[in-house]
């Protein structure tokens, strides 16, 4: 096997916002003597963790590197602003970012979004983090647009969020070196893809996610039984023969062929 010899545990990396505990789960029942570690890294520093090697995979956000990662989208997530519980935009079910144009929006220097345009008023400064431009929403000194799990990660009682219909969106991803591409990873691939464990796409502990393992597999199968053609068989399905109990106009059969009584001879009359 590639690499499972060698690893004493799955690592899997993961960003802010991001919730593993699903698949973590799965894992655990379905995987329970090989131990998975979490390690949590912010955003911007996960493409660097996994080139180095320090995680097997990690959940992320997109875009990644396609020349040198694979990745399995997962999600989208939606966008919201982050606001006071008591400011106007919470009048509202949604917003777009015209709505938030007269507004000061800060962008963090983790910022998620790859904004072609940043939206509303800038603010005074960059804040170094989006834990950081949450403070200085509370203390309403502008607003923060981040993806819904980052909004729900640094909840707080005083803020409140809404959608923002027309703003950019954030995917996460199932990632990892193409490179490294270790029988672990293909399990937790199976995992997040909502593989069962009798997957034929999946790696069965009996190989049979292998090539060796398909062909032994198959040949192993028992085939459908043959019945050999006997004397006056044909290819064709014959009727079944007549009962033997009397009954009017009725004939033996034989393989379909013709009775055997012979027709045409006149009757001799008395």
């Amino acid at each position: 096997m590639t690499g499972s010899e060698e690893t004493p545990s799955f690592r899997l990396a993961y960003v802010p916002g991001v919730t593993p505990a699903k698949w973590v789960k799965v894992w655990h029942e379905r995987l329970p003597g090989i131990p998975l570690t979490l390690v949590q890294v912010p955003a911007a520093e996960a493409p660097e963790l996994l080139r180095a090697g320090e995680a097997d995979a990690g959940l992320v956000r997109l875009p990644v590197d396609r020349d040198f990662f694979s990745a399995i989208p997962l999600y989208t997530e939606t966008s919201v602003v982050v606001v006071p519980k008591d400011h106007v935009i919470t009048a509202a079910d949604e917003v777009t970012l015209a709505d938030l144009a007269d507004e000061v929006l800060f962008h963090p220097l983790d910022d998620v979004f790859d904004w072609e345009q940043p939206p509303g008023e800038p603010a005074f400064e960059r804040p170094a983090t989006t834990q950081d431009a949450i403070e200085l929403v509370a203390a309403n000194v502008g607003l923060l647009v981040v993806p819904q799990s980052l909004a729900r990660l640094h909840h707080r009682r005083d803020l409140t969020y809404r959608p923002v219909t027309d703003a950019p969106q954030s995917g996460v991803a199932l990632s990892w070196p193409q490179e490294a591409t270790t029988d672990l990873v293909e399990d937790f691939i199976g995992i997040v893809r909502g593989r069962t464990v009798n997957s034929t796409r999946g790696r069965p502990a009996d190989g049979g996610g292998t090539k060796e393992g398909r062909t032994a597999g198959s040949a192993g199968k028992s085939q459908p039984d043959k019945k050999p053609r006997g004397a006056g068989q044909s290819g064709t399905r014959q009727k079944p023969a007549a009962k033997s109990s009397g009954g009017r106009g009725q004939r033996a059969r034989t393989g379909g062929a013709k009775p055997a009584a012979k027709r045409g001879k006149p009757r001799r009359h008395s």
